[in-house]
């Protein structure tokens, strides 16, 4: 009997999910993360989850692990020294960039550029030159080259160095010399070529994605290794490790050290695919889901079972061109600082957080700024007079004292004030869900809205009601699902390269040789990890605009249909969203900028235990009665299990049901129940 681990770092926690892959039964455990080094956290987290379920660790064959070691990387300046070789003439690619400064007209007076990640010192320029077409226009002055990189090498500075050549991914002859005769200088540090990295035309994109891919690889080659070496001293030797990547699905710890720039968003893609897992399972497709944790809120959108992927990827001011599922985060969760703006006397929220320390007051660990949790004590949605989860007691006079403070600057009841920060942060959450909905061209009436996290189920049902997405989805373990989601995906890596041609210039079986090589060289890493060929599956895309414009649209699309319709498969599909985004389409002038081959091992029939004991009634499964307020009355309302409830009981609200990682709020007009995967669906009460 084998089993599977999901395992999420988060800043305050890291969480755990164990998955019998023959009975789908699971086992949780949160533990303390650790920043210093999050592979510590991990271990301590295996060892706490294997004992506490009784499970043997030499029975854990598969561990899938969403890190934020690449993310913090770059948020926090911490990366590695990166040296940068490129095409003779272009050494400020990355200082111009897009000659773009944020901040409306008057931008360029205040806008202060941050340090280049690889510096203009550490930058060298080889004589050589690609053309457009690929033909070789200057060779590559060896000779040359070899000085530079000596004068390079002895400024001893380098920790990673980056090759990005003019016109390589359309010929990468120059850059893999290059890198070549970089070995001999440079030993002992990683080498990324833009070519192998991201062969894709738009020079200052190309160079950037593959500066930070070495700016971060150090990192985490370091940390992966450590963890691999542990994993199998404690799991066993033939333990497989697997990174979350930033698009969703999974890729081997060897592939993910050599390409770190793609799991950036490896965090907030692990909450979306565990979503998607336990929604499909019920079947929902089409979802809005929102993670709210302790300093913001990850909104996006799932439709037919597919999630949306950004064609880029957005670390702070950090743009880099790698697939990432299109996640918008906003400065709104449980630990945001409400307080009342000087000039305007307005009531903000956000998006400043307390933090884990000192954290909301109401958690006694020294803080005494009014958040939002700290409003969800005082309206009773958060009970003081129960135990979180069985585990965490909070203080509601510390809540009601921060709250107060609000209250006074307003002039208004405390309740009233608690009750406007609750709106404020729910607002905040519900433009972002316009942001993946409504301003996408989708009503989100279509959808059923997921939340969770360890703030999300607090607010589910209030986002509903202003979405009116229903049934409102609160998945099992809504506090733990990134876990899920790391433990639900499958390997999966795909190959890219620029096309430029229009689709009436192109052929169905031109267009389908270029795709097999680009599905070839995309299978070669999951063959390296031992997928069977024949265990692969393998899905096409096309980068589509009308000639003459800037912006594309990505269309999906797999040989039999091009082999069947021919090109009017992409074409058609194209016409129809530019039409859904924008109101029109053309017809013709279509464009084809880029194409690639996704290929992803064949998805595992993994289930979750069904709920077997159906026996107990809806007042065994209460602990306790309380009270709520909400717009302006206090409701009497009853405190659940979670884990007892199941599909023949309807919890009506006022209502709150809790669990060892979240609790779930129930309001007045509305009721829940418990469907056969485990799902909590909140729904309005029918009159």
């Amino acid at each position: 009997m084998t089993y599977r681990l999901g395992v999420d770092v988060g800043g305050t926690f890291t969480d755990f999910l164990l998955m019998n892959e023959e009975t789908g039964q699971t086992f949780t455990a949160k533990v303390p993360s650790t920043p210093e080094d999050s592979s510590i956290g991990v271990l301590n987290g295996v060892a706490k989850i294997c004992d506490e379920s009784g499970i043997n660790p030499a029975d854990i064959k598969f561990v899938m692990h969403g890190t934020t070691v690449a993310t913090n990387a770059v948020l926090t300046g911490k990366g590695a020294k990166v040296g940068l070789v490129t095409t003779s003439g272009y050494e400020h690619t990355l200082q111009v960039a897009r000659s773009f400064c944020p901040g409306g007209l008057g931008g360029w007076v205040s806008f202060v550029k941050k340090p280049l990640l690889a510096p203009l010192e550490l930058t060298i320029g080889a004589v050589e030159r690609i053309d457009a077409d690929g033909s070789v226009s200057t060779p590559l002055d060896e000779h040359a080259l070899r000085a530079q990189l000596a004068t390079l090498a002895a400024k001893n500075e380098v920790e990673a160095l980056t090759i990005c050549f003019i016109n390589a991914y359309v010929n990468s002859e120059h850059e893999r010399r290059a890198a070549e005769i970089a070995a001999e200088f440079f030993t002992d540090i990683p080498i990324s070529i833009s070519s192998d990295v991201v062969p894709e035309m738009q020079e200052y994109e190309r160079t950037e994605t593959t500066v930070v891919n070495s700016y971060v690889r150090p990192e985490v080659s370091r940390y992966l290794n450590n963890l691999q070496t542990s994993l199998e001293e404690r799991l066993g030797g033939d333990t497989q490790l697997s990174i979350l990547r930033s698009d969703g699905g999974l890729a081997s710890s060897r592939a993910t050290a050599d390409s770190p720039v793609n799991i950036l968003m490896s965090g907030p893609a692990g909450g979306v695919a565990g979503a998607l897992f336990f929604c499909e399972q019920a079947g929902y497709k089409n979802l809005l889901t929102f993670d709210m944790g302790g300093t913001s809120t990850d909104v996006a959108l799932i439709q037919d079972a597919k999630t949306n992927i950004r064609r880029e990827t957005i670390v702070g001011d950090v743009r880099v061109r790698a697939p990432s599922v299109d996640v918008r985060t906003i400065g709104a969760g449980g630990g945001s600082i409400a307080f009342v703006a000087e000039l305007t006397k307005a009531l903000r929220v956000g998006p400043e957080s307390a933090g884990a320390v000192p954290g909301p007051a109401a958690y006694m660990k020294g803080g005494e700024l009014p958040t939002v949790c700290d409003a969800n004590v005082v309206l009773g949605y958060l009970p003081s007079d129960a135990q979180l989860g069985g585990a965490m007691a909070i203080n509601r006079d510390a809540a009601v004292a921060a709250v107060q403070k609000v209250a006074d600057a307003l002039g208004i009841d405390v309740m009233e004030a608690a009750e406007g920060i609750i709106r404020i942060a729910n607002e905040a959450m519900f433009g972002a869900l316009r942001l993946v909905s409504v301003e996408q061209g989708y009503d989100p009436r279509d959808f059923s809205l997921v939340g969770f996290g360890g703030a999300g189920p607090l607010h589910a049902n209030a986002l509903g009601r202003l979405v009116n997405s229903f049934p409102v989805i609160v998945p099992p373990g809504p506090g733990v699902l990134c876990a899920y989601g790391d433990a639900t995906t499958q390997l999966q890596d795909e190959a890219a390269r620029s096309y430029g041609a229009l689709a009436s210039d192109i052929s169905k079986d031109q267009l389908a040789a270029d795709l097999a090589v680009l599905k070839d060289r995309a299978a070669q890493a999951l063959l390296a990890d031992g997928i069977a060929e024949d265990q692969l599956v393998v899905t096409y895309q096309a980068d589509v605009r009308y000639a003459g414009q800037a912006f594309q649209i990505s269309v999906d699309f797999d040989n039999d249909s091009l082999v069947e319709k021919g090109l009017s498969v992409i074409t058609d599909v194209f016409d129809d969203e530019h039409e859904k985004l924008f109101t029109f389409k053309l017809g013709d002038g279509h464009e084809i900028v880029m194409i690639r081959a996704v290929v992803a091992s064949q998805a595992q029939n993994l289930e979750i235990k069904r709920q077997e004991d159906t026996s107990a009634t809806l007042q065994d499964c209460a602990i306790h009665e309380t009270r709520i307020y909400f717009e302006g009355g206090w409701y009497d309302a009853t405190i659940y299990q979670r884990y007892r409830l199941h599909s023949g009981l309807t919890v009506p609200g006022p209502a709150i049901v809790t669990e060892m990682d979240s609790t779930t709020l129930i309001l007045p007009g509305f009721q829940a129940r418990t469907d056969l995967v485990g799902n909590l669906l909140i729904e309005p009460i029918q009159a």
